[in-house]
Formats: C-alpha cells, sequence, structure tokens
C-alpha cells in the first residue's frame, strides 16, 4: 500500500507546479508540496467536521467564511465584502445586509447569498445536529425554529438579492460579536444541490464542491488526501486572470499511510517539507524551531452521565482530582494545563480580552489523590476510555488509566481510527471520550452554551416523539445552568453578559460533566530553504495562498523505496 500512495506522490510531483516568483510557462500548473498537516479527517461537512484541530486546519484551506480573525486576532473580511445595519426602534426592527465579494466554487458555478442563507438554515434545522446552532440564535426565531416552535419559513434570514443576505435581529445586538462569530468555519456556505443530491456529501471527492482556495481533489480514507488549487478563487475568468493571481501552489499531497515518527524522519529527511503534527517523543527537540500558538481548543474527557458510574458528579470530579495536568502537558510538550474549560485564546468583554484570564483558575493543575478518594467514599467500577489512535491522544489516556486505575477502577483504553472514532462520538457510543474541545468561535458564548440541552444544536428528539431537546453529552442537563445560558442570550450587552458567562463555565466545571486535561497549541514546522511564506490566522488553520516552493521545477520524481 506504501507504494500506491508513493506513486501517487510521484504523480502529484510530476504533474508539477509553479512556485513564488516564477511565472508559468505552457502547461505548467504550478508546484506540488508533500505537506502534512494534521491527522486523517473522514467528513468535510463544515457543520459536522468541525471537531477537532485537524479538522479546522483542513477546512480552512477548503472553505471560506464571510469573515476571519487575522493572525493578530482582528476580525477582517473574508467572503463578505460589507455590510450595513438598519434600525427601526419604534418598530423593534434590527437588520444587516452583509454584501458577498465575487467568487465560484471549485466547479465554476458563482457563491452566492443563497447558499449562505442554505447553510444556515440547514444548521437550525431541529433534525439537524450543529454544535455551532447558537452562534445563530440572534437571528429573529432562530431558536424557535431550532426548538420545532416555528417554521424555517420564520426565520429572519433571506437572500434579498444575488450577492445580499438580509438578517433580521430578535432586538438590538452587538453587531460587532455577531460578525465576529461568522468566523465559525461550521458556519461557511454551502451549495443546496449538492448536499441534497449527495448522502453523506462530506465523503466523496465527486460530491464535493469548495469556495476556499484549495478543493479536494483526492482521499482514499487511511492513506492520502489531495488539495488542489481552486481555479475560480475570486479569479476573473472571463479576462484570463493568472491561474496562480490568488492561490500559489496547485497542489498540496498528505500521506496518511506513515506514522508520527516516520512523518517526522521524512521531514527530516527532505521528503516533506511541512510538518503539522511532530511525533510525540521529537517534540521537545523542535521546542526551538516550531512556531507555536495558542489554539482555541482544549484537550478534555467527556464522561456519559447515562453510565450508572458517572451520573454522580462527585465521581467525576474525583477522577478530575486524581490528575496532574502540568505532568500531562509536559507528556504532550506543546500545551498548557488546564485550568477551566475556556482557553486563553479565547475573547471575554472586547476583542484581545482574554476570557480564561479573567475568569481566573476553576480546577487544579496538580493532582489531590486524598481528595479524589474522599470524593469517591469507596465507589469504584470498571470503563472504558475511548481516544483517536494517535500518540498525544494515547499517551493521555494512559496516564489517566494509571491515575483512575490507583483509586480503585478498572479502565481499559480503546484506540479508534478516524472514521470509526467520528462515528462512536456522534453515536454517544462510549464511557470517557477523549475530545479537543473546540470554541467554534473567539466568544465563549457558543462553547458554553452547548450544554445547556436548549442550546446544543443536536435539535429535538422526534424518533422518541417527545420533543425534547437532545443533549451535547449523553443524559447530562442542568436547570440551572440552562438559566443561565438563557440569561447570556438575552444579555446584549458584551460586558454585563461575561459574568454570566463566568458563572456558567464555574458550575458546568462542579459538576464536570466534561473534564478539561490541557489547552492544545499548534506547533509546526516548515523547511525554509525550499517554503516560504507560511501564514497564520488565529482560528489554527494555516493561509497557504501564496505559499512559495523554491526552485520547484528542479525538484525529481523518486521511487519512495
Amino acid at each position: 500500500m506504501k507504494k500506491l500512495i508513493c506513486a501517487l506522490l510521484t504523480a502529484a510531483m510530476c504533474a508539477t507546479l509553479f512556485a513564488g516568483c516564477s511565472t508559468l510557462k505552457g502547461e505548467e500548473k504550478g508546484a506540488t508540496i508533500n505537506v502534512y498537516i494534521g491527522s486523517e479527517i473522514t467528513d468535510f461537512d463544515p457543520a459536522l467536521a468541525y471537531i477537532d484541530d485537524s479538522a479546522v486546519k483542513v477546512l480552512g484551506l477548503v472553505y471560506e467564511p464571510l469573515t476571519r480573525i487575522n493572525a493578530k486576532g482582528k476580525v477582517e473580511n473574508a467572503l463578505m465584502k460589507s455590510y450595513k445595519t438598519i434600525e427601526n426602534e419604534e418598530k423593534n426592527d434590527y437588520r444587516m445586509e452583509i454584501t458577498i465579494k465575487e467568487t465560484k466554487w471549485s466547479d465554476g458555478r458563482a457563491v452566492t447569498a443563497d447558499d449562505v442563507v442554505y447553510a444556515w438554515k440547514r444548521i437550525l434545522d431541529p433534525e439537524f445536529s450543529c454544535a455551532a446552532a447558537s452562534l445563530l440564535f440572534d437571528i429573529k426565531n432562530a431558536f424557535d425554529v431550532k426548538m420545532g416552535d416555528s417554521s424555517i419559513d420564520d426565520l429572519g434570514l433571506a437572500a434579498v438579492d444575488t450577492d445580499v443576505i438580509e438578517v433580521q435581529f430578535e432586538g438590538k445586538v452587538d453587531y460587532d460579536l455577531f460578525l465576529e462569530n461568522l468566523a465559525c468555519l461550521a458556519l461557511v456556505p454551502l451549495r443546496e444541490d449538492v448536499v441534497v443530491r449527495y448522502e453523506n456529501f462530506g465523503t466523496k471527492v465527486s460530491s464535493m464542491v469548495s469556495n476556499g482556495p484549495f478543493a479536494v481533489k483526492g482521499l482514499s480514507e487511511g492513506e492520502s488526501l489531495m488539495l488542489e488549487r481552486n481555479v475560480y478563487y475570486y479569479r476573473d475568468t472571463d479576462n484570463d486572470d493568472a491561474l496562480d493571481k490568488y492561490v500559489l501552489p496547485y497542489r498540496l499531497v498528505i500521506d496518511y499511510t506513515m506514522s508520527e515518527d516516520e512523518l517526522t524522519a521524512a521531514y527530516e529527511n527532505d521528503e516533506i517539507y511541512y510538518l503539522g503534527d511532530i511525533a510525540l517523543d521529537k517534540r521537545a527537540d523542535y521546542e526551538d524551531d516550531a512556531e507555536i500558538s495558542d489554539l482555541l481548543s482544549t484537550h478534555s474527557y467527556i464522561f456519559n452521565t447515562t453510565n450508572e458510574l458517572f451520573a454522580s458528579a462527585d465521581v467525576r470530579n474525583a477522577l478530575s482530582l486524581a490528575l496532574d495536568r502540568e505532568a500531562i502537558a509536559d507528556i504532550v510538550t506543546y500545551a498548557e494545563a488546564a485550568t477551566g474549560l475556556i482557553p486563553d485564546a479565547v475573547y471575554d468583554k472586547k476583542v484581545g480580552d482574554s476570557f480564561r484570564e479573567n475568569g481566573g483558575d476553576l480546577i487544579a493543575v496538580s493532582a489531590d489523590a486524598a481528595g479524589a478518594k474522599s470524593l469517591l467514599a469507596g465507589k469504584s467500577g470498571s470503563f472504558t476510555i475511548t481516544c483517536r489512535s494517535n500518540a498525544a491522544d494515547i499517551a493521555i489516556a494512559e496516564y489517566c488509566k494509571d491515575a483512575w486505575k490507583a483509586l480503585g477502577f478498572d479502565v481499559s483504553i480503546k484506540k479508534l481510527d478516524a472514521a470509526d472514532y467520528m462515528e462512536a462520538y456522534v453515536a454517544g457510543d462510549y464511557d470517557v471520550i477523549a475530545v479537543d474541545y473546540q470554541s467554534l468561535s473567539t466568544d465563549a458564548f457558543g462553547a458554553l452554551a452547548v450544554f445547556a440541552p436548549k442550546y446544543s444544536g443536536m435539535g429535538i428528539d422526534i424518533q422518541n416523539d417527545n420533543y425534547d431537546p437532545v443533549p451535547y453529552i449523553p443524559g447530562y442537563a442542568n436547570d440551572d445552568y440552562s438559566a443561565l445560558i438563557d440569561s447570556a442570550l438575552a444579555e446584549k450587552d458584551r460586558e454585563a453578559r461575561s459574568s454570566i458567562l463566568h458563572d456558567a463555565e464555574k458550575l458546568l466545571m462542579d459538576d464536570m460533566a466534561i473534564m478539561p486535561i490541557i489547552y492544545n497549541q499548534d506547533a509546526y514546522v516548515f523547511n525554509s530553504k525550499v517554503l516560504s511564506k507560511v501564514k497564520d490566522y488565529y482560528m489554527g488553520y494555516r493561509n497557504f495562498n501564496r505559499l512559495t516552493m523554491k526552485n520547484w521545477r528542479d525538484y525529481e520524481e523518486t521511487d519512495g523505496e
């Protein structure tokens, strides 16, 4: 199989394409660059795939949201060209008109306002599960639509022109915050004709279209991923814009057949030129060379509270107390010990203001075995930790297994590949599952709201005819917590809302249905003798639009032996 992948890489290299300041000649398309962005993802549906750091890194190359957060943490236009607000206080009429830029999908069809409207309505469908739904609840009737109490036709959202989206709000809102939230990759436009025609459209190349700088052109589960320049990305094809006017690389090729150790060795041997996931036992060696930044995600364990053992908050808190988070951060290297659920990079009262710094420490970073045993009061049992089969997840699971065995529990570990992990996560088929819990935006509301069943984004329980909201964590609900989230949604002053959200996070940590372990950091290295113009976005993905490969025409094919 490895020879097959090597053949794929070789074929891609033979199709070479461009680089930096070079001018394409004849039939040339540009540089094909061997990279490793992150671990495999198996679904490119942005409303479903946004569950770990690797998904963010790939989705950020394939899709373009209305706004983005630049490397300095500031909101800037992406697909959005401009916006204006319309207010009539007497009629409680508050609207925003968003005009989008002229660009095309990777199949040449124009990106329109209808594509944004469709994507958002899909997320708000009561039968569709997407944790980002609460980011849209400022839209008129959005909450009632998601709860099945209003028709989708009542939603204050419409395409009033080919390139204009009209958003009606429940009342006066923080417009800047709304635009900040639109940087969430789950809220990107989607094509209705594609999504409706193909079941699980995000899993097959033949059914994928992209509005971002790259498109998925080759996907083989467990083997490889090929991203290719979206030749329609902002180009004026009628006026013969250069192929590489907006996106320089032709192809980015990722080999999933290699282990993390093999990938790191391939980087060191100049076989790949960008490494976004350094082998665990090599991370300390690369600390001085790696580009390291805080991510908007927290490696956490979710407890299935339908399991009788985890129905007790005392048991969940005891398991948390048994962990030395500083020791775990040291194992992972590119991480910080978690002191709450919301990481440092998430904003609080304004852009650039850290929610974590203002909220302080809510959980201890050092272990307290005596306190853990006291909470357990002799309780014990057996359970399984489910995690992805990457070295960092496994190392953390092994550490937790040992710590919890010392408390008297019988603990096993189930390591799953990308597809099986996703299936277990979505189905709630786990006792304890490791997640890179993503803050969907730079605002804490969306990250916290999901734990209140009405805000989970999981919709309502139609199958059992009870129409109750489906909780994000199986079996978990707290009426006091839900009331705080209700209050936070109603409070439109960001500073006043901050206090409510801090109270909510504290209550959530008291319940410990989700157990933060470490704050994830992004760390990557690239061969600066070969590549240049690697840029970052604040949300944790790269800007490869102007990525250049020096002397790309000189690279010869290899047999991969």
